[in-house]
């Protein structure tokens, strides 16, 4: 009996991370000229991401189909999210919010006149629903990837 092990979830969110990168650079570069550099980004990650996880569902099809299917997916798809919310807050960290934030801001609401603590408010609770959407996104597409990759591969037969 093949039994996938915590090692086995380890490389199956590596390998998730690794094609999505590959697919990911290439696509968004193709969609570029057409698109602009924003949607091509938002686009390709979408389609990468897609692409990515039926990809490794494909791959660990064997192994997933031997334990109870949705528990090993959840497994990885749980473990999946930990490690993209740490990179979700290392580029939160490292880019510069504020301007394109208040930008937003202010468009929405031409005459309103947020004191320093409201700012902070605002550009906290903007990330945060950033971080929700992506999150809530991951976890979805995530697992229907890694269901219908694993529903994709047909069992051996011996």
């Amino acid at each position: 009996m093949i039994t996938l092990k915590f090692g086995d979830i380890i490389t199956a969110v590596a390998s998730l991370a690794i094609i999505f990168i590959l697919i990911l650079y290439p696509l968004t570069l193709v969609f570029a000229p057409s698109l602009g550099n924003y949607q091509a980004f938002e686009l390709g990650s979408f389609v990468s991401f897609i692409l990515t996880t039926i990809i490794v569902g494909y791959i660990f099809a064997p192994k997933i189909r031997e334990e109870n299917r949705t528990k090993t997916i959840a497994k990885i798809t749980i473990l999946f999210a930990v490690f993209m919310i740490f990179m979700v807050y290392m580029e939160l960290a490292v880019t510069e919010w504020t301007p394109m934030i208040k930008e937003e801001y202010m468009k929405a609401n031409p005459t309103a006149t947020p004191s320093a603590s409201e700012w902070y408010y605002i550009q906290a609770l903007r990330l945060t629903g950033e971080k929700f959407l992506i999150l809530v996104l991951m976890l979805v597409v995530t697992f229907g990837g890694l269901y219908i990759g694993s529903m994709l591969k047909k069992p051996a037969t011996s």
